[in-house]
């Protein structure tokens, strides 16, 4: 069982006030802090950083703020957030917020009055609210995922990303495609990834048929709203705006009998870990989460030293052509 405090001021003789000055760097007697110190080492006390930082004027403590932890994009991000951060002598606490948006609002808030040293939001959408609570907390603030001009942040390159899935599967021959989006809420997944697509869309000569659909994030909403897809007009191609959008097609292909990528071929985002183990793998766009969690934790941590960074910070991406796209076929040509 680890010491305390009061095992601390036994020990030495002294109050547990005293003991609690002296490790909070208060003025203590030269002979009481070699009492205090003597207790300690026979003690083998440990003081909590935490604890301390807390109490401290300046923390070393960022907040970060995600909206769901049951999340790749989330994991990996946070993985890369805290073990930059702990290279750089930081601490990370984490609220997730379910993907409440008044949670996430009251998150900021509740970290400011922690006195956490900079808070990393993990954004899907940024409201006014949101820029009214990064006003009045006087904290720096990083977003990750969503941009604002008045807020340092670093993102996915949704756009090219969707720009290059576009000719990826042009080149492959597809003119007759069903993109499965989510609400434009959400810019980077929701409007950036689609608007790049529809940008390699228009520069083809020959003519493309492409059909717009939105669903939710998880995999069942894409499931079903994929079968209703099929039902109505079996393209010969999903390209679906996540990775977890494709799975989710994937499994209503399954469940109509289709054979990937002879019926249907289908592509996603993200990269996620899951899509190479699958049979047959996925074709994605991979993303860096994180490197782009350690990118936004060197970030912070310069912003809270009050040291100059860059407005908005891209992330690389990559397209991974695995065995959900046909590519020896050439489809409508």
């Amino acid at each position: 069982m680890s010491s305390t405090i009061s095992d601390i001021a036994k020990i030495a003789g002294v109050a547990k006030s005293t003991v609690s000055r002296y490790l909070n760097g208060g003025s203590v007697g030269d002979k009481t802090r070699k009492k205090i110190e003597q207790a300690i080492k026979e003690a083998k006390y440990t003081p909590n950083p935490f604890a301390q930082s807390l109490k401290a004027k300046k923390t070393n403590i960022i907040g970060t703020i995600v909206p769901r932890l049951d999340s790749y994009a989330s994991s990996q991000t946070l993985i890369g957030i805290d073990e930059q951060l702990k290279r750089l002598n930081y601490q990370m606490l984490i609220s997730n917020t379910s993907q409440s948006l008044e949670r996430e609002i009251e998150s900021i808030y509740s970290f400011a009055n922690q006195k956490m040293a900079g808070i990393i939001l993990l954004a899907t959408e940024i409201t006014e609210q949101h820029i009214e609570a990064f006003e009045a907390v006087k904290v720096p603030v990083l977003l990750i995922g969503q941009e604002h001009p008045e807020i340092h942040s670093v993102i996915h390159d949704d756009f090219h990303a969707g720009y290059a899935m576009g000719h990826y599967i042009l080149e492959k021959g597809y003119r007759d495609i069903a993109y499965l989006g989510v609400t434009e809420r959400d810019i980077a997944v929701g409007v950036k990834r689609k608007h790049g697509f529809k940008k390699a869309m228009e520069e083809v000569q020959q003519d493309c048929h492409v059909h717009y659909y939105e669903t939710e994030f998880n995999i069942p909403a894409a499931q079903a709203k994929a079968r209703e897809i099929i039902h109505d007009h079996q393209p010969p191609i999903f390209v679906c705006a996540t990775d977890n959008i494709a799975l989710g097609v994937l499994k209503a292909a399954y469940a109509e009998g289709l054979s990937i990528p002879k019926d249907l071929a289908v592509t996603g985002f993200g990269g996620y870990e899951v899509t190479e183990i699958i049979h047959p793998s996925l074709t994605t766009a991979k993303f860096f989460y994180q490197e782009a969690g350690e990118t936004a934790a060197k970030h912070i941590v310069e912003l809270v030293n009050e040291r100059s960074v860059e407005k908005l910070t891209i992330s690389k991406f990559k397209i991974i052509e695995r065995e959900s796209v046909d590519i020896n076929l050439k489809h409508g040509i």
